[in-house]
C-alpha cells in the first residue's frame, strides 16, 4: 500500500512538472513582448545579459504609437469588423444549427454532410475566386467584404448543433403544441439554454477575427480602412524596424481578446464540453 501511494505521488509530482514546464513554454513569449514593449530597438536584442525590465524603461513606446501612426482609426476598424463578424456568426450558427438538429426537411442530412465537408478545404483553395467575386461586386477595399466572407461558420453550425443535439426533442415538440412557432422556439427556448455554447463560439470567433491579418491584407488597401493588425505593419520598413513600438501595439491589441475571454471562460469550458465534440 505505502509503495503504490508513493507512486501515485511521484505520478502527480511529474505530472505538475511536466505541466509547469509547458506552462511556462506558452507563457515565455508573451513576457518577452511585454519586456520589448517598453525597451528600444536596441535593447530589445541584447542578450547577454537578458534583462526583462531595463533600468529606464521606454513607457513612451505606448503613446508614441497613437503619434506615429492612425492608431485609433485601426482600433475603430477592428473593433467594428469584429464586432459585427461575431454577432452575424453567432445568429447564422445559432439559427442554422437550430434547423439541422430539430427541424425536419428533405435531404437534411445530405446537405448538412455538404456544409460541414467544407471545413476540410484550406481557404487558399478558393481565396482568389473569392476576391475575384468580391470586386466584381464592388466590395473591393472595403470592410463589407470581409463582413460577407466571414459572417457565416461551417464549424460555428456543427458546434451549435451538436448542443441543439443534446437539448430535448420534447420541449420543442411542447412549444409548438401551444401554439409557438419554430422562429419563437428558436427565440425564446434554445438561444436562452445555449448560452454556454454561444460564449465558447463567441471567443473563437472575436479572437480569429481581431486577429486576422490576411483577409485584411487582400481586400484593403486604404489606410483608413486598414485594421489594428495591418497598421503595426507599418512600423516595419525596408531597412529597419521599429520593435519596441511594434510590441507595445501588440501587447494593446492583446487587451480585448483577453477582456473577452475573462469575462466569458466561467462558460467556455462547459460549452466546449457540451458541444461535442461527440458523435
Amino acid at each position: 500500500m505505502k509503495s503504490a501511494h508513493k507512486r501515485a505521488v511521484v505520478g502527480k509530482i511529474v505530472t505538475y512538472l511536466i505541466l509547469f514546464i509547458v506552462a511556462a513554454l506558452m507563457i515565455i513569449p508573451f513576457l518577452w513582448m511585454l519586456s520589448a514593449s517598453i525597451k528600444t530597438d536596441r535593447e530589445v536584442f541584447i542578450m547577454d545579459p537578458f534583462v526583462w525590465i531595463p533600468k529606464t524603461p521606454r513607457w513612451n513606446n505606448y503613446t508614441d504609437i497613437w503619434r506615429k501612426i492612425p492608431f485609433g482609426k485601426f482600433v475603430e476598424n477592428t473593433v467594428f469588423l469584429t464586432f459585427v463578424v461575431t454577432v452575424l456568426q453567432l445568429l447564422t450558427s445559432s439559427f442554422a444549427a437550430y434547423a439541422f438538429a430539430k427541424l425536419e426537411f428533405k435531404n437534411k442530412n445530405k446537405l448538412f454532410l455538404a456544409y460541414i465537408a467544407t471545413i476540410a478545404m484550406p481557404w487558399q483553395v478558393y481565396m482568389v475566386p473569392q476576391f475575384l467575386m468580391m470586386r466584381q461586386m464592388g466590395l473591393n477595399d472595403k470592410l463589407l467584404a470581409i463582413i460577407c466572407l466571414q459572417a457565416f461558420s461551417a464549424f460555428g453550425v456543427f458546434m451549435m448543433k451538436q448542443f441543439y443535439m443534446d437539448i430535448p426533442d420534447e420541449l420543442c415538440e411542447a412549444a409548438r403544441i401551444d401554439g409557438m412557432s419554430e422562429y419563437r422556439i428558436y427565440a425564446k427556448i434554445m438561444l436562452p439554454l445555449s448560452k454556454p455554447a454561444l460564449s465558447t463560439l463567441t471567443i473563437f470567433t472575436f479572437v480569429a477575427t481581431w486577429n486576422d491579418y490576411l483577409g485584411p491584407l487582400i481586400y484593403l488597401r486604404s489606410q483608413s480602412k486598414k485594421t489594428i493588425q495591418l497598421g503595426l505593419k507599418m512600423f516595419i520598413s525596408q531597412y529597419s524596424s521599429d520593435y519596441g513600438l511594434i510590441m507595445a501595439g501588440s501587447v494593446m491589441s492583446l487587451i480585448p481578446v483577453l477582456v473577452v475571454f475573462l469575462i466569458l471562460q466561467k462558460y467556455f469550458v462547459e460549452g466546449v464540453a457540451s458541444t461535442g465534440l461527440k458523435g
